[in-house]
């Protein structure tokens, strides 16, 4: 009998994805056989990157971190986060927490996916320290400003931000 493979899914906006999102997947990979990405369409958070961009610039990044672990998907969504969970198999959620504020959020929103899905589990990681303040919303805010972002992001993605905040302001 082979063992049930298990899939977790990571959710999040990614834009732009930074060190801390790669942190989290690089170690999320030795916890799951099968990790998807998802990436959320969320206007609400008004994007500087498209969806298409998003999800090509994580799978860029992230594919290289499941070597030898496990595989990866990147997929666009657009629905409700437990219902996505459902559709792509997973069995566990995998949420980054940065801080306190994180935790109040995070665990609303736990409470209420398990009131839509019983069968679906939210994991925590902690950020690791040296990634705690880093924030997509922040690394624009920076990049807007004129500020070095490499300490924030890989040197393809703040290459692709700053020209993006260069077409912005002209």
């Amino acid at each position: 009998m082979t063992a049930k493979k298990l899939t977790g899914l990571y959710p999040g906006t990614f834009d732009p994805v930074t060190l801390g999102h790669l942190d989290i997947i690089k170690r999320a990979v030795k916890l799951v056989d099968h990790l998807v990405i998802g990436v959320a369409t969320n206007s609400s958070k008004l994007p500087i990157f498209t969806l298409d961009e998003r999800v090509a610039m994580v799978r860029s990044e992230a594919e290289r971190l499941a070597a030898g672990h496990a595989t990866i998907d990147v997929v666009p969504f657009d629905t409700l986060l437990v219902k996505f969970a459902a559709q792509v198999g997973a069995s566990v959620i995998i949420r980054g927490l940065r801080a306190v504020s994180d935790f109040e959020y995070e665990f609303q929103m736990v409470a209420m996916n398990q009131r839509l899905n019983t069968e679906i589990e939210t994991v925590f990681l902690m950020a690791d320290p040296r990634h705690q303040a880093i924030s997509s919303r922040l690394v624009k805010e920076i990049a807007m400003l004129d500020g070095d972002i490499t300490p924030f992001t890989t040197a393809a993605v703040a290459q692709a931000l700053v020209k993006r905040c260069k077409e912005k302001h002209t």
